[in-house]
């Protein structure tokens, strides 16, 4: 048995969890929060057997896509009396981070 544990944007965790269930898969979605841009993102877990992953994993490819955003760095650290003119810089972020992980002991309880 294998855990599928998907690292999505908030915009996409709805429909992914709504095309696993579709399929009939169980699923558990949970709220995070990213550390770089510090948006809201969904963690959805789901307990597979191991030919199930790829199909899992399909439908996470068709659900969740990247988006680009324009952010301002952060500032240096600058002396009294300097000044720093940020230029927003474009970032990819969104898709899916995945991680397939055994599982040593299920049990449905």
């Amino acid at each position: 048995m294998k855990l599928v544990f998907a690292i999505v944007h908030s915009e996409d965790a709805s429909s992914l969890v709504d095309a696993l269930t579709d399929k009939e898969y169980r699923v558990t979605r949970l709220h995070s929060t990213g550390g770089f841009l510090k948006q809201s993102n969904a963690s959805v877990v789901v307990g597979v057997e191991e030919a199930q992953v790829e199909d899992v994993l399909s439908v996470i490819r068709e659900t969740c896509h990247a988006r680009s955003q324009y952010i301002n760095p952060m500032p240096p650290i600058m002396e009294p009396g300097e000044f720093y003119m940020p230029y927003p810089v474009e970032v990819t972020f969104g898709g899916a981070t995945v991680f397939v992980l055994d599982v040593a002991r299920y049990e449905r309880i």
